[in-house]
């Protein structure tokens, strides 16, 4: 198995000497493994993303709270912190292949944050990302079988999802948003895609 260990980029970021935004970005980082192109290239790059998600959060977003801060200290309003946060889960890491996916997680007022998930899905022996084609090598359908089963699960319990939930699965589709699992393909979408804030990140496993 591929050694994996968890690296943190965090800080807290003060303007008018008061903490606006706070942030945590975890990566993953490859300790050990038998496929070293894949290895180097799967450090590569997470180290790269992880460093633009800070610049990011250190630029963008810290330039949004400070304006936030202005607007709330000129109209009596209670001081709000920015937070950032990026996670990941290994989802299945066996031979020379790896997959993971990444939350992340901001919040910039409002009544609650907001979440995005992305998803890696690596053959090291190659050092590249794997599509979901990958994993159906024999069905030229896999697509129309994949959206028929989503759409299947969700009929079970339709009330967790919007009313036009069918339409909406097939506009917001997307191949690249996959992780793999010990036994399946997980395809997820993202909030308010097809359901409300309260269904969370819609997930589906589908049979490989």
């Amino acid at each position: 198995m591929n050694q994996i260990r968890t690296r943190v980029l965090s800080g807290e970021l003060k303007y008018d000497n008061t903490v606006i935004l706070t942030y945590k970005i975890e990566y993953p980082e490859m300790v050990f493994s038998s496929y070293e192109l894949g290895r180097n290239a799967f450090n590569r790059y997470n180290r790269n993303l992880a460093i633009n998600l800070e610049n990011y959060v250190r630029g963008e977003l810290y330039q949004s709270a400070k304006e936030t801060y202005d607007y709330n200290k000129k109209n009596g309003f209670p001081v709000m912190v920015y937070e950032f946060i990026n996670v990941f889960e290994i989802t299945y890491n066996k031979d020379f292949i790896v997959s993971l996916y990444m939350d992340k997680y901001e919040f910039a007022g409002g009544a609650h944050g907001n979440t995005i998930r992305s998803s890696q899905n690596w053959n090291l022996r190659t050092g590249r990302q794997l599509p979901l084609s990958y994993f159906y090598p024999n069905n030229p359908n896999y697509v129309v079988d994949i959206l028929k089963n989503i759409i299947g699960q969700i009929s079970a319990n339709p009330e967790n999802y919007f009313d036009d939930y069918c339409k909406l699965v097939l506009d917001t589709f997307n191949p690249e948003s996959f992780y793999v699992t010990e036994n399946d393909i997980a395809i997820y979408f993202q909030q308010y895609d097809i359901a409300p804030y309260s269904t969370g990140i819609p997930t589906f496993l589908i049979p490989r």
